[in-house]
């Protein structure tokens, strides 16, 4: 008799749809745009969960124009007057950045927004 053996298939990559879009998309807007910012946030939004950006709002509160974070943003602080972009927000901070006159944005709306970078802060 003989044993076979099964290689077991291993996950490459995000596993939620609406990252892998995303992270299509932000490659495609740097080769479009010959921006490579665009291609470092897709790396980084590339990385495990675990390892994935998380930034509270006190980091970004002194910020001001556009603000890139290629993660999640947290609640903890006060707002910011700056226009963010993130993979996603608590609940939490999209009120608190609301209520201080910021805006919120995802990723792919900056990337119509300033498709060429010009002012944007990138936050890791």
């Amino acid at each position: 008799t003989q044993t076979v053996k099964i290689k077991k298939m291993v996950q490459r990559g995000p596993t939620n749809i609406t990252l892998a879009k995303l992270i299509s998309g932000l490659e495609q807007a740097a080769k479009k745009n010959k921006a490579p910012i665009w291609k470092r946030a897709a790396e980084l939004l590339s990385r495990p969960t675990r390892k994935r950006v998380e930034v509270n709002l006190t980091k970004l509160s002194k910020l001001t124009g556009q603000v890139l974070v290629p993660g999640k943003v947290l609640s903890t602080g006060t707002g910011s007057k700056a226009t963010i972009a993130a993979f996603s927000f608590s609940s939490k901070a999209r009120e608190k950045i609301a209520k201080t006159g910021g805006k919120t944005v995802s990723l792919l709306q900056l990337v119509e927004i300033n498709p060429t970078v010009k002012n944007i802060t990138i936050i890791i």
